[in-house]
């Protein structure tokens, strides 16, 4: 069970889970039908659901703010800088001209899969919500100009980025099951790649324009601080916005080809300049250094003046402030329920659940990513849950790999109110709760159901062969 300091959690399981069931009721009447402020309700909901599941007095408000910081610490540097980035990019018109060149190269029926094929390319190295937030500029142009609807082109877009950032190496949940499970890392991106390429397509890009043809949504206007901005009347070349969406995808991958390089005995991961050197690609230093190189490409070397780059930067931040503390405090409700012990005492319960292993994988995963949120520990926890079981095992290779997808599947099911990732989505695209529950968790969940499904038949093909 979970132990904070010197307290150990004493509850079973039923009281811990109906609990837990309870706070998930109590924040969605808070939120649909009693229309509290989403930031409020979840710091309430927390307050309640840490003192529910019995942990001490003291410790509570220490807990709440480690889940808030964590959350903090790897989406608002993130989010802040890709906005800034974003506001750059619309503002000067780069948008509008990468989004006139899709069109051009795409046709207008082909936007929202030039949009995702290009998510797709950006997320193999870059996380999540930095990525989305980096392309939201270009969606939104393309939306407002084409019309449907923000969903036809956000679903693909953000979908594109979860596949990649779910299933496929060097993205620190697969990566860490991999190690875990044994399996090569080589074999699990090829795989990995196989399953999530026709499952974007499927739950994304065609459920997408599905979805976007009944929930017509105007196009926020977050990225832009406000109503539209007037563009240049001669805006940069569309090779120079992409050279700029680029930089920091190249500064990231340099930065996983050197963990690679380390991990194959190539590089001295103990030298200085490999310290200093994965720093400079960690992704807020990488969106960092596009900001500024964008203010400059974008800003002064086009004739503005520093204090117009400095208040368009600043013009940025304000929409977003929300975003990221709504986020932060998706952070903190799944941060308590992982420190309460819910997420300990289903991986008790399934740890000897007694079914074939690629099936207890998945239903790990998914009851883990359920009850606390997180993904990355979904998949984690779980894969550290069924490795004894694989490592007993005579597994090839390609099984091996299988397994690992299934975690990742599983992992990514269900995404609802305790996952930032849930608030981020929602928020960004300007959906209230009750929409981003009918179209972003179901997305999900269809891309778990169909990721495991692929996983499942490459696992059984392996081991008839």
């Amino acid at each position: 069970m979970n132990q904070t300091d010197e307290w150990v959690q004493t509850l079973g399981t039923g009281p811990l889970l109906g609990i837990a069931a309870a706070a998930i009721g109590v924040l969605l009447v808070l939120i649909i039908w009693l229309r509290v402020h989403a930031f409020l309700a979840l710091v309430l909901v927390s307050l309640l659901t840490a003192f529910a599941t019995g942990i001490p007095a003291g410790d509570v408000i220490d807990t709440l703010t480690t889940g808030f910081g964590r959350t903090l610490a790897s989406v608002a540097l993130l989010v802040g800088l890709g906005a800034m980035l974003g506001r750059l990019v619309e503002v000067t018109g780069g948008a509008q001209a990468l989004a006139d060149t899709l069109v051009r190269r795409f046709g207008d029926r082909r936007a929202p899969f030039a949009l995702g094929v290009a998510s797709l390319i950006f997320g193999f190295p870059i996380f999540f919500d930095a990525g989305l937030v980096v392309m939201l500029p270009i969606v939104f142009t393309i939306a407002r100009r084409l019309g449907g609807g923000v969903l036809r082109y956000g679903l693909p877009t953000a979908g594109a980025f979860s596949v990649m950032h779910i299933f496929v190496p060097p993205h620190p949940g697969p990566v860490a099951a991999t190690e875990l499970l044994g399996a090569d890392v080589g074999l699990v991106v090829a795989l990995a790649l196989v399953v999530a390429i026709p499952t974007w397509y499927v739950t994304s890009y065609l459920y997408g324009l599905w979805v976007g043809r009944r929930i017509v949504l105007p196009v926020p206007d977050i990225l832009s601080g406000g109503k539209q901005a007037e563009h240049d009347e001669h805006p940069p070349r569309t090779s120079t916005v992409v050279a700029l969406l680029l930089l920091p995808l190249v500064l990231i991958f340099a930065n996983t080809g050197l963990d690679a390089a380390r991990a194959a005995g190539w590089v001295d991961g103990d030298a200085g300049w490999y310290a200093v050197a994965r720093a400079l690609g960690s992704t807020p230093v990488a969106l960092l250094a596009t900001v500024l190189v964008a203010s400059f490409v974008l800003g002064t070397r086009r004739g503005r003046g520093k204090d117009t780059v400095e208040k368009l930067l600043d013009s940025a931040l304000g929409p977003v402030c929300a975003i990221i503390l709504i986020t932060g405090a998706g952070g903190m409700f799944g941060g308590v329920l992982r420190a309460s012990g819910i997420g300990d005492a289903l991986a008790d319960t399934f740890s000897d659940i007694g079914m074939p292993t690629i099936v207890a994988a998945y239903v790990i995963a998914t009851a883990l990513r359920i009850a606390q949120g997180s993904a990355t520990v979904a998949l984690t926890t779980a894969a550290g849950l069924i490795q004894p079981v694989v490592l007993a095992g005579t597994y090839n290779g390609v099984e091996l790999a299988a397994i690992v997808l299934a975690l990742a599947a599983g992992s990514v099911t269900a995404s609802h109110v305790n996952d930032s990732g849930f608030w981020l989505v929602g928020r960004f695209m300007g959906m209230d709760v009750k929409t981003t529950l009918k179209t972003w968790t179901v997305m999900q969940t269809t891309i778990g159901l169909m990721g495991f499904g692929i996983a499942a038949l490459i696992f059984v093909i392996a081991g008839a062969g």
